[in-house]
């Protein structure tokens, strides 16, 4: 997903706008998840972030802190904002062999 969010509409708050963000964020994460693995047995999906003003000012960020992310560029002042996040299959780390003779 690579997407322009405004957070500005005339006939909502701003806070239901970023709110309304938020969701589509989480959903089209939730959505991905869904998806089938090549191998669920050593596989997750994992997310790349980027957010920003504008595409050109857009940090890599982890998934986890792309919400708070959201609210500090809205805290700026901006009327918009840049969000890219791409997913990836990424094989499990292994437990070390201590985990697995208890």
């Amino acid at each position: 997903m690579k997407k322009v969010f405004t957070f500005v509409d005339e006939k909502k708050h701003e806070d239901r706008v970023l709110e309304a963000i938020k969701n589509e964020i989480r959903k089209y994460m939730k959505r991905e998840k869904k998806k089938d693995l090549p191998d669920k047995a050593t596989m997750y999906w994992d997310f790349d972030c980027k957010v920003g003003a504008t595409a050109s000012d857009a940090t890599a960020i982890p998934h986890e802190e792309l919400i708070k992310a959201l609210d500090t560029i809205k805290a700026t002042g901006v009327s918009e904002c840049y969000v890219e996040i791409l997913v990836k299959a990424v094989d499990k780390p292994l437990k070390p062999e201590e985990d697995l003779e208890a």
